[in-house]
């Protein structure tokens, strides 16, 4: 088995065509059709059904597609970590949530840049949903969202880290004097929350709805720090991750309001697709995200 081999049956599979994927390597449509028939004889298996001029994995094609992959990807990391003078010149797309874009990402895209300056990144703010489906379809390299737990066989997870969602008011408010507060006794208070698509007020809304209480937001907007802008400047309730405000809480612009009977926590999470070729740039955003 050779190397350049599963470089060709991943393009086979890329283009679900011979003659596509030979143009794609520089080859002769022949020199790939003896790749493949090389490659399945040292397997001793089929790869492909050919079926006039439709190419097509068999069932065994798709359980050697993921080792292909992380042969591939392993011989791409073992080159990388033995040329250290390598610079990284490279792009990334990196699909994310609002929240982190304020409070996370700032510090992570100010080191790789540092590190890095001739890496160019695009960032893509949009629903953990939007970002998975974008995912999906090779839009973006890398998904970073806070969220409740995701899990498919067709993704690998590089990161998950638990982040507390809290209320927060303004410290005037005579609730934050109170030792024991309930979900209740909020809602006589003006609510300012993220769009009812973010993962922490769909989770809040539920929650309450369990209770058998109903949430009429004030105001309902995707911006993080135009909702804490707006909380520090004329009151309000709202829930917004622990990161993005504790800054606030800290310099006593905002009050931590500990509610008794509410209680949410949802997870920073990194994904690739498992069929991505993995760059040194994704790598090294992983690793610099892991260490903030």
């Amino acid at each position: 088995m050779e190397i350049r081999q599963l470089q060709t049956f991943i393009k086979v599979v890329q283009f679900q065509s011979f003659s596509k994927a030979a143009e794609s390597l520089g080859y002769s449509q022949s020199a790939v059709t003896i790749q493949i028939k090389n490659l399945e004889q040292d397997l001793n298996t089929h790869l492909f059904d050919r079926i006039g001029k439709r190419v097509s994995l068999t069932p065994q094609g798709e359980r050697f597609l993921s080792y292909a992959y992380n042969i591939i990807n392993e011989l791409n990391h073992a080159k990388v970590a033995l040329d250290d003078s390598r610079e990284l010149t490279g792009s990334l797309r990196i699909g994310t949530v609002e929240s982190l874009c304020f409070s996370k990402l700032p510090a992570v895209l100010n080191k790789m840049r540092e590190l890095h300056p001739k890496v160019s990144i695009r960032i893509t703010s949009t629903t953990p949903e939007a970002a998975l489906e974008m995912m999906e379809h090779n839009e973006v390299d890398l998904v970073y969202i806070l969220d409740d737990p995701h899990y498919d066989s067709n993704w690998h997870k590089a990161m998950e880290v638990p982040e507390d969602i809290v209320f927060v008011c303004s410290p005037e408010y005579a609730i934050t004097r109170q030792v024991e507060i309930r979900a209740a006794q909020l809602l006589k208070y003006p609510f300012m929350l993220t769009e009812r698509e973010a993962s922490y007020h769909r989770r809040l809304s539920q929650m309450l709805a369990s209770k058998n209480l109903l949430l009429e937001p004030f105001l309902e907007i995707s911006n993080t720090e135009f909702i804490i802008q707006m909380l520090k400047a004329s009151g309000g309730v709202s829930l917004l991750p622990y990161f993005t405000v504790e800054k606030h809480i800290r310099e006593g612009n905002l009050a931590l309001l500990d509610v008794k009977d509410l209680s949410i926590t949802m997870f920073r999470q990194i994904f690739f697709h498992k069929e991505k070729w993995v760059t040194s740039e994704m790598e090294e955003f992983i690793r610099l995200a892991k260490e903030g």
